[in-house]
């Protein structure tokens, strides 16, 4: 078990911890991020979105070289540009990259509440209807916010909001419309469902990940699920059939997409169970009162 997640076992369960960065100093994954070299812009996000999942992350320095290179060069006055360009702002980035300066203690930051007001402004949570967002990306890649919004970007958009509604600010009433929106959206489609033919919505959405990447996970559908109450049952059981298939022999769940791009680090290989999903699952199960596990 890496030390990292060991730091946050500790952590969780409220006990005495001395010194945390001698953890993060003993950590296999913190060293493998501390490697990493001649990133691009995508991969230094994947980085920092990967480190922010690593408590107290945010004192390394190699976390604090990639926030200095967002803040230059991905932050614009609109939200997060995965290109440092204005008009390349997209959802998924600009979600992703605010959930991870949340988890970074830098959720009251102006970059990042730049990014959140750019989701109160512009993001969709239903089919036929118009953004105002006028950027050039925002049709491309499949089509970011056309007439029917890209399920990942609504994925990604409701997990950040999550985290930002738990860690930053539990009373900002849009923010709490925006996921009860973006749920209803996504329990629609059963989480992870056409609703023209039942299939998968996108690839490796049924698929385990840690940390996220760009892809729409089922681990990405999990923590939503986890966090939301008075979830719709009949719309939760696809979910749950999904995980139980999923189970190891040992009683946990593997992380089973690597997602590759230099900067992007998985917590762990495939072969054996992955502590950070399984926990992750695990509060799913104690959250909607499962028993049959």
């Amino acid at each position: 078990m890496d030390a990292a997640y060991r730091l946050k076992m500790k952590i969780d369960q409220n006990e005495p911890i001395e010194d945390p960065m001698i953890y993060l100093e003993q950590s296999q994954i913190v060293k493998k991020y501390e490697q990493q070299e001649n990133l691009s812009a995508l991969g230094k996000i994947f980085a920092l979105v990967g480190l922010a999942e690593i408590p107290y992350a945010s004192q390394l320095p190699v976390t604090q070289s990639l926030i200095q290179y967002v803040e230059k060069t991905i932050a614009m006055s609109d939200g997060f540009s995965y290109t440092g360009k204005a008009e390349d702002i997209v959802p998924c980035y600009n979600a992703m990259l605010l959930k991870a300066y949340v988890r970074l203690g830098l959720g009251q930051k102006l970059s990042a509440q730049r990014a959140l007001m750019w989701i109160k402004n512009y993001q969709l949570f239903e089919r036929n209807q118009t953004t105002s967002w006028t950027g050039r990306d925002i049709c491309q890649h499949g089509g970011c916010l056309r007439k029917t919004p890209c399920y990942i970007d609504i994925g990604k958009t409701v997990r950040a909001l999550i985290t930002y509604q738990k860690m930053v600010d539990q009373t900002d009433p849009q923010v709490k419309k925006m996921i009860t929106d973006g749920v209803m959206y996504m329990e629609k489609h059963q989480w992870f469902k056409r609703l023209s033919n039942g299939q998968p919505i996108s690839a490796h959405i049924t698929e385990n990940m840690f940390p996220q990447g760009y892809v729409l996970s089922l681990t990405d559908l999990i923590y939503i699920a986890s966090h939301t109450p008075d979830l719709d049952q009949a719309a939760l059981r696809p979910l749950i059939e999904l995980l139980k298939m999923k189970q190891t022999k040992t009683k946990g769940w593997k992380n089973e997409y690597i997602y590759r791009y230099n900067g992007y680090q998985p917590f762990s290989m495939r072969r054996q169970d992955c502590p950070w999903i399984t926990e992750m699952i695990l509060h799913f199960i104690r959250t909607n009162s499962l028993k049959s596990f």
